[in-house]
């Protein structure tokens, strides 16, 4: 019970951490003054591919674990530490990324680009071995309810918590890539 419940807690984070890339983003659409039904939509939108994108994912790093054998907690736990160090460091860059439209394939577009980083983790929890509806089912409601959250602070606030909630964010699946690796 209790490998269940740390499971449980680590999926939970992952999730929070994967959701604050999409937390920051829509701060910034936030900051638009989107109508609450538009931001609905997008949220739903933005969970939706956190569920597909990882599930692609978890099935390729599934396929990919019956070939490669022992390796996988090793390459799991790289892939994570990877994608977490990318993301924390694209915190500090100062390019200006042009803002897209949340409608029709803007919309697709944006919850797609947010949600690669879920590929990526899915790839590599499909590789260790998780447990997949668990998974899926945190990573498409945690990444809903951050992008409400980003998209209704960031008609409150202007522009303060972008940069680190792409640290925090960055620095947890570097946590979990190091957790994996050193076991």
């Amino acid at each position: 019970m209790s490998g269940y419940i740390g499971e449980f807690i680590s999926l939970l984070f992952l999730a929070v951490a994967l959701g604050l890339d999409a937390f920051s983003i829509c701060l910034g659409l936030g900051m638009q003054r989107l109508r609450l039904k538009r931001i609905a939509i997008i949220g739903m939108v933005i969970g939706a591919f956190h569920i597909v994108m990882p599930s692609i994912g978890i099935f390729l790093g599934k396929v990919i674990s019956g070939q490669i054998g022992h390796w996988t907690e090793l390459a799991g736990g790289v892939l994570l530490f990877v994608i977490g160090a990318q993301m924390f460091f694209s915190a500090f860059s100062h390019e200006k990324q042009r803002v897209i439209q949340p409608i029709g394939a803007g919309l697709l577009l944006l919850a797609f680009s947010v949600s690669m980083d879920s590929f990526s983790v899915g790839l590599s929890l499909g590789i260790s071995g998780v447990k997949t509806a668990l998974a899926l089912g945190l990573f498409g409601l945690i990444s809903m309810l951050i992008s409400w959250a980003g998209m209704l602070l960031g008609r409150k606030v202007r522009g303060v918590l972008g940069i680190y909630s792409e640290i925090l964010g960055g620095s947890i699946l570097i946590g979990f890539g190091i957790r994996l690796i050193f076991g």
